[in-house]
């Protein structure tokens, strides 16, 4: 399993996961700097992004992928699409969600939402 975090990383920082997600084998956590540049080109930003996960065309193919995805709405849409073209599928992406009182606020995994699962449903009502 390779989670890739252009986002705030569970359990660091302002995350705190409550339920532990488990993957059978070995995962690889990547964390990518989701930051960019709004005066310039947002595509060759993101795909840059997705260039710095280090991953070889076969890995980006073959291995099952969760993205926390950056809060910035362009940044995820064009990360979606990037990620596409590399996968030839939608990854699986985490959904945070604000620990209820806590202070500091906090975020926690809501769910693992499988995109791919998501598109195909979308086609068999078109």
């Amino acid at each position: 399993m390779h989670r890739c975090n252009p986002a705030p990383v569970p359990g660091k920082g302002k995350c705190a996961a409550r339920k532990p997600y488990t993957f059978r084998g070995r995962e690889k956590v990547t964390e990518v700097d989701a930051q960019i540049d709004s005066q310039e080109p947002i595509v060759p930003q993101i795909a840059a992004m997705v260039d710095r996960v280090g991953l070889t065309p076969q890995e980006w193919q073959t291995l099952p992928i969760i993205i926390n995805p950056p809060s910035l709405n362009f940044s995820a849409v064009v990360l979606m699409a990037e990620l596409h073209g590399h996968c030839g599928y939608f990854p699986a992406a985490v959904r945070l969600r604000p620990v209820p009182g806590s202070v500091p606020p906090r975020f926690e995994v809501a769910e693992i939402v499988n995109l791919q699962a998501v598109r195909e449903e979308a086609r068999k009502r078109r």
